[in-house]
C-alpha cells in the first residue's frame, strides 16, 4: 500500500475516533440531563417553595476526567431553562418549558 494512502486512511481513522468520541460523550450528557430531571420529578420540585439540593459542582478538585459530568448536565439545563436555581442554592423545574420539551421530543420522534 503506497505511503501517502496509508497516512490518508490513518487521518480518516483518526477523524472518526475524535467524533465517535464526542458523540459518546454527548449521550453521557444526554442521560445525567434525563436522570436529574426523573429525580426533581420523582421529588416534586416543580416550585420554589419545592426545590431541592443538586451537587452540581466537582467534589475533589483534583479529580479530573469524565467522571462527574453532572455539573455539566445541570449547567445546560439551567441554560436551557428547563431547571432554575434558586438564591439559597437548590433547583427545581420549570414545569411549562419541561412539558414543551417532552412534547418537541415526542413530535422529533414521529
Amino acid at each position: 500500500m503506497p505511503l501517502y494512502l496509508q497516512i490518508i486512511l490513518l487521518v480518516a481513522a483518526l477523524i472518526a475516533f475524535v467524533i465517535f468520541i464526542l458523540y459518546m460523550g454527548g449521550l453521557a450528557v444526554q442521560k445525567t440531563c434525563l436522570k436529574i430531571i426523573a429525580e426533581m420529578e420523582k421529588a416534586g420540585a416543580f416550585k420554589e417553595a419545592r426545590a431541592i439540593e443538586i451537587q452540581d459542582e466537582r467534589k475533589n478538585f483534583f479529580r479530573v476526567g469524565a467522571k462527574n459530568i453532572r455539573p455539566k448536565a445541570i449547567n445546560l439545563l439551567i441554560a436551557d431553562g428547563l431547571v432554575i436555581k434558586t438564591n439559597n442554592g437548590k433547583y427545581y423545574l420549570d414545569k411549562e418549558k419541561l412539558a414543551r420539551a417532552k412534547a418537541q421530543l415526542v413530535s422529533n420522534k414521529n
